[in-house]
């Protein structure tokens, strides 16, 4: 299984990641919006739009690991 390790200096609050992968990532609203992802190891079912969610972000603040 996989994890996702996400750099917050990185970080812009795109939401990009949001979008792809809304049971996994959140990104609350405001100035200071910085992604929250869930912990731990990702479920297979979820691993595609993970997977989607690190490709797209514009940033390049995700990483997913194994």
């Amino acid at each position: 299984m996989s994890r996702v390790d996400v750099d917050f200096d990185l970080c812009q609050g795109h939401a990009e990641c949001e979008m792809e992968a809304p049971e996994w990532f959140t990104v609350p609203k405001g100035a200071e919006a910085k992604v929250r992802a869930r912990r731990g190891e990702v479920p297979d079912e979820l691993i595609d739009e993970v997977k989607n969610a690190v490709k797209f972000c514009p940033a390049r603040a995700l990483r997913l690991t194994e």
